[in-house]
C-alpha cells in the first residue's frame, strides 16, 4: 500500500486528523491506532467501507463526505462522543436501526447527496441534541418522522427531493431558524411561499387553520421564439378563442403580459419578443416551473438551409442553461403556407434535430464526468463531479410538436386542448396545483379589482401602504395586517401577479400591479432600433428637457461610438414614451433628479443592465485631509453621469490598443462554457466587473479593468464547440505580486461564478494553457477552496509537451520563497477612463462576500 501523510494538529490537548484528497480506500493502521483522535477528516477519498473506525473512541467529528459509501458505516455506533457527522455525497440508500440511539450527543448530521428514501425510526433518540440535518438531494417523498421528533433542531435542508407536503408540526413551535426545500414539487405550502423562510410557511399554516382551502391551478406560460414567429398572434387568438391576426408593425416590443381561463386553470402569458436586443432583460423574467411555448415560423423554416440553429436549437440551448428542467411545446406556425408534406417533414426534422441536441448534451455531460473520474486526481475535482451529476440529472421535458394555422379557428382550438392536455398530466407538471388559504386568493381578487379600477394610474405604480388601506377597505380584509399582507404580496411576485423588488432600496416600497409597464420602462432602452428612437425625438421635447437639437445629435454620436447616454438623453427617451402612452404623472419617479437616483436607472444598474459612468478629474485640489478609516475625496466628479449599455458596444481597437497586446508570459487563464457563453453573460459580467474597478476599458467582446497598476483583459471567445471567457494578467515577480494579481484573478472569477449560478444547466471549467509555444494543451483547474485550489504541487507538468512549470504560473497559488527570485522595485501608475496618473500603491483586495452579495 502506498504511504499516506497524516497531518495531525493539536488543540488544547485534543487530537485532530486530515487525511483528505489522499486516495485512501482503507483506513491506515497508524490513524486506528491513536486513540486520542477527536476530529478525523476523510473527505475526498475512494473510501468505500470504513472498518475500524471503532476503535477511535474519543472521536468527536468525523468527515466522510465524498468518498464510494454504499452501505452506512456500521462502526460508528460505537463513537458514543459524535457531536458531528458528514456522510454527504456518497451512494447510501439505507440506513440500519440502531446506530443514531448510541449517538446522545450528536449535533450535526449531513446526509445530502445520496440515494435515502427512508431514516431509521431511532434518529428520533437524538431529539435532545441535534441541531442541524441535512438531507438534500435524496429522495424523500415524504418528511420523514423521526424528523418531527428533532425538538432542537436548528436548521433543516431537504432541497431537491420528491416533496409534495410540509407537515405542519415541522415548524410550529420549534426552534428553526434556517429551512430551504426548493426544487421539490411541493403543493402544500407551495414554493413560492416556502421561498419567503420560516416566517411566511407558518403564516401560511396559521391561515389554513379552521377554514377551508383552495387548490390554485395556474400555470405561468412562457411563449419564446425568433422575431415574427407568431408569438403574440397565438397568445391572442388563445385568449380571444378566435382567429387574431398580429400585422408585423404590432409585434412585440419587449414582453407582453396577459390573462386567460380554461377550464379550471388560470394561464398567465408572457409573451417575449424574439430580437436578441431584447434577451438582455429575460434574465428578469424568465422562471422555472413554466410551460414554454416555442413558436417556430414553417414559412421560413427550410430544411436545407442552417436556420434550425438561428429557430429553434438557440432557445432550446438557452433553455438548457437557464432553466433545465422545463417543458417546452414546440409549435410550427403558417403552415398555411407550406403544403402538408412540407409541414410533416419539417416537423420530423425538427423533432429529430432537438433529440440529436439533447443526446448530445448528455454525451458531453458524460464525458465531463468520465474525464473527472477517470483523473489520477480525482479527489481533487470533487466538487466538479458533484455539479455535472446534478445537471446530468436535470432534462428538458420536449413535448411533441404541434403544426397551427393561426388563421384557422379550429387550429387554434385544436392547440388549446393540447395544452390543456398537458397540464392536467401530474407527473409532466407537478406544481401546477398549489393549496392556499382563502386570504390569499381574497387579497389576489381585491388586486385585481384595484387594478382595473379607474382610481388606479395607468403605470400601476402603487405604495405599499397605500395599497394596505385600499385593500382593507373591502370585505373580507378590513382586519388584515400588514406582515400578512407583505407575505402575500411576496407570494404574487413570485408567481408573476405583481412585481415587487423590496431588495431595492429606491423600490422597498413601490408595487406595481401592472408588471406589462416595468416592462415598458425596460423596453425604451434596450431595444432594437435605439438610435431611430433618439433621432425621433421632437423638437418640443427636446425643449423640454433643455435640450437642443446639436444635444440630440451628440446623444446620437455618443451612443453609435461608445454605447452611452447621458442622463438628459435617457429621460428624453422614457419622456417620449410615458407621454406617448398618456402617463406623464410616472415620468419624475421613473427617472428621478440630481439629489435621488430615478426607479428606472435603479432597476436598470441592479439588473445589470448598465453601468454608471462619472466623468472625474484626477485630483482634487479641496479634497480634505485623508483620515484612515473614513472616506477620501480624492477626484471631483463634474457634468452629468452617462450609463454604459455594453449591449451595443461594438468597436475593440481602443481596449487593444491600451492592453499593448499579449505576451508569452502572461498569467493566462479560460473559463469554459458549455454548451455555451449564455446571450447578455459577458455584457453583465463587464457591468459587475467595471462597478468594482472604476478603471477600465469596455468594448464588444474585450474588457479592460487596472488595479493597483496591473492590468487584467477579459476576452469573450463564443465559437461553436469553443466557448469561453479569458483572463490574461502580466507575469508577477514576487510573493507579494503573485498574491495581489492572483487576488485580482479570483475576484472576477467569483463574479464569473456567482452570475454562472444564475443558469443551473451550465456547466463552466477553468483551464490555464499550457506556457509552451505552440502547445494546445490546457491544465484544468482543481476545485477552488476560497481563492485557492486544492493541489499542493510546487510544480506541474505538461502531458503533451512534456515542460515542466511552477503551478503558481498555472494555478492560483502563492509560490514559495525558493522557487523564486525577490521582486525589483516597480512603477506603479493608476489608470482611469480617461487618462493616466502616477499613484502610489492602492489596495487590489475585493471583498469577496461584497461580489457574491451584488
Amino acid at each position: 500500500m502506498a504511504q499516506h501523510r497524516a497531518c495531525p494538529e493539536q488543540d488544547d490537548g485534543a487530537s485532530k486528523m486530515t487525511l483528505s484528497t489522499m486516495r485512501l480506500r482503507v483506513l491506515p493502521p497508524t490513524v486506528l491506532r491513536d486513540p486520542t483522535v477527536e476530529s478525523l477528516n476523510l473527505d475526498r477519498n475512494k473510501l468505500r467501507h470504513v472498518t475500524g473506525v471503532s476503535k477511535l473512541c474519543n472521536l468527536k467529528k468525523l468527515i466522510l463526505s465524498k468518498n464510494e459509501i454504499t452501505d452506512f458505516p456500521e462502526e460508528i455506533q460505537s463513537l458514543v462522543h459524535l457531536e458531528k457527522l458528514e456522510l454527504n455525497q456518497n451512494q447510501i440508500r439505507v440506513i440500519p436501526e440502531g446506530i443514531f440511539s448510541h449517538l446522545p450527543r450528536l449535533k450535526h448530521l449531513r446526509l445530502n447527496n445520496n440515494r435515502l428514501s427512508a431514516l431509521p425510526k431511532d434518529l428520533a433518540t437524538c431529539s435532545s441534541s441535534l441541531q442541524y440535518l441535512n438531507l438534500s438531494n435524496n429522495l424523500f417523498r415524504a418528511v420523514p418522522q423521526a424528523v418531527l421528533e428533532l425538538v432542537t433542531l436548528q436548521e433543516l435542508y431537504v432541497q431537491n427531493n420528491l416533496l409534495h407536503q410540509l407537515p405542519r408540526e415541522l415548524f410550529e413551535g420549534r426552534l428553526l431558524k434556517m429551512f430551504k426545500a426548493n426544487g421539490n414539487p411541493l403543493r402544500e405550502p407551495p414554493n413560492e411561499v416556502c421561498a419567503g423562510g420560516i416566517q411566511q410557511i407558518l403564516s401560511y399554516f396559521s391561515q389554513l387553520q379552521n377554514c377551508r382551502v383552495e387548490e390554485d391551478r395556474r400555470v405561468k406560460t412562457m411563449f419564446l421564439g425568433a422575431s415574427l414567429a407568431g408569438k403574440s398572434t397565438i397568445c391572442k387568438s388563445l385568449k380571444q378563442r378566435r382567429a387574431v391576426l398580429v400585422s408585423e408593425e404590432e409585434r412585440t416590443v419587449g414582453i407582453e403580459i396577459s390573462e386567460f381561463h380554461i377550464q379550471d386553470f388560470t394561464f398567465l402569458f408572457w409573451d417575449f419578443a424574439g430580437q436578441l436586443e431584447y434577451y438582455m432583460t429575460h434574465h428578469v423574467f424568465i422562471t422555472p416551473q413554466a410551460l414554454v411555448i416555442l413558436v417556430i415560423n414553417f414559412q421560413k423554416y427550410q430544411l436545407k438551409d442552417d436556420v434550425f440553429q438561428e429557430l429553434v436549437g438557440f432557445w432550446i440551448n438557452n433553455l438548457f442553461m437557464r432553466v433545465p428542467n422545463s417543458v417546452v411545446l414546440p409549435v410550427g406556425t403558417h403552415t398555411d403556407c407550406c403544403t402538408e408534406e412540407e409541414v410533416g417533414e419539417k416537423k420530423r426534422d425538427i423533432m429529430s434535430k432537438i433529440q440529436a441536441m439533447l443526446e448530445e448534451r448528455s454525451t458531453n455531460l458524460a464525458h465531463f464526468i468520465n474525464n473527472l473520474e477517470s483523473s489520477e486526481e480525482s479527489e481533487f475535482y470533487v466538487d466538479q463531479w458533484d455539479k455535472l451529476k446534478e445537471m446530468e440529472s436535470c432534462t428538458l421535458t420536449i413535448l411533441n410538436l404541434v403544426p397551427v394555422n393561426c388563421t384557422n379557428y379550429w387550429d387554434i382550438k385544436k392547440l388549446e386542448a393540447v395544452i390543456l392536455e398537458h397540464v392536467k398530466n401530474e407527473e409532466i407538471f407537478p406544481n401546477v396545483i398549489r393549496v392556499l388559504p382563502p386570504v390569499y386568493k381574497e387579497v389576489e381578487a381585491a388586486i385585481v379589482d384595484t387594478v382595473e379600477s379607474e382610481e388606479t394610474a395607468e403605470h400601476g405604480m402603487m405604495d405599499l401602504n397605500l395599497l394596505l388601506s385600499v385593500i382593507t377597505h373591502r370585505e373580507p380584509l378590513t382586519s388584515l395586517d400588514t406582515e400578512l399582507f407583505q407575505d402575500i404580496l411576496r407570494y404574487l411576485h413570485r408567481i408573476g401577479l405583481i412585481i415587487w423588488y423590496e431588495e431595492i432600496k429606491q423600490l422597498e416600497n413601490t408595487i406595481f400591479l401592472r408588471p406589462a409597464f416595468l416592462i415598458t420602462m425596460f423596453k425604451v432602452l434596450v431595444r432594437d432600433r435605439l438610435v431611430q428612437q433618439l433621432e425621433s425625438i421632437s423638437v418640443d421635447l427636446l425643449v423640454g428637457e433643455r435640450a437642443t437639437i446639436r444635444d440630440q445629435c451628440n446623444w446620437v454620436w455618443t451612443f453609435k461610438s461608445k454605447a452611452m447616454l447621458c442622463q438628459q438623453a435617457m429621460r428624453a427617451l422614457v419622456k417620449h414614451q410615458l407621454y406617448s402612452e398618456g402617463m406623464k404623472d410616472a415620468f419624475e419617479e421613473m427617472v428621478g433628479h440630481k439629489a435621488q437616483k430615478g426607479k428606472l436607472f435603479s432597476l436598470l444598474e441592479h439588473f445589470e443592465i448598465c453601468l454608471e459612468v462619472r466623468n472625474a478629474e484626477d485630483l482634487n485640489p479641496g479634497a480634505r485631509e485623508f483620515v484612515p478609516g473614513q472616506p477620501w475625496e480624492t477626484t471631483r466628479v463634474h457634468g452629468e453621469a452617462y450609463y454604459l449599455f455594453p449591449t451595443y458596444l461594438n468597436q475593440s481597437e481602443e481596449v487593444s490598443e491600451r492592453w499593448g497586446g499579449d505576451h508569452p508570459e502572461d498569467l493566462h487563464v479560460r473559463a469554459y462554457f458549455s454548451p455555451e457563453i449564455p446571450e447578455g453573460f459577458f455584457q453583465r459580467l463587464m457591468v459587475k466587473a467595471c462597478s468594482f474597478y472604476s478603471a477600465h476599458w469596455v468594448a464588444k467582446v474585450t474588457c479592460l479593468l487596472i488595479c493597483s497598476g496591473k492590468p487584467l483583459l477579459i476576452k469573450e471567445n463564443n465559437q461553436k464547440g469553443y466557448s469561453y471567457i479569458e483572463l490574461r494578467n502580466r507575469k508577477p515577480e514576487g510573493r507579494t505580486e503573485f498574491q495581489i494579481t492572483w487576488d485580482f484573478v479570483m475576484a472576477i472569477i467569483f463574479i464569473i461564478r456567482k452570475l454562472s449560478d444564475e443558469w443551473p444547466g451550465l456547466h463552466v471549467c477553468m483551464k490555464a494553457p499550457c506556457r509552451t509555444a505552440g502547445c494546445p494543451a490546457e491544465f484544468v483547474w482543481p476545485d477552488v477552496d476560497d481563492k485557492n485550489t486544492v493541489t499542493k504541487e510546487e510544480i506541474k507538468t505538461c502531458g503533451t509537451c512534456g515542460h515542466q512549470f511552477r503551478t503558481e504560473l498555472l494555478l492560483p497559488k502563492v509560490p514559495s520563497d525558493r522557487l523564486i527570485p525577490q521582486p525589483q522595485p516597480a512603477a506603479r501608475y493608476y489608470v482611469t477612463s480617461y487618462g493616466t496618473t502616477t499613484f502610489g500603491p492602492s489596495s487590489i483586495h475585493v471583498n469577496r462576500q461584497r461580489i457574491l452579495d451584488k
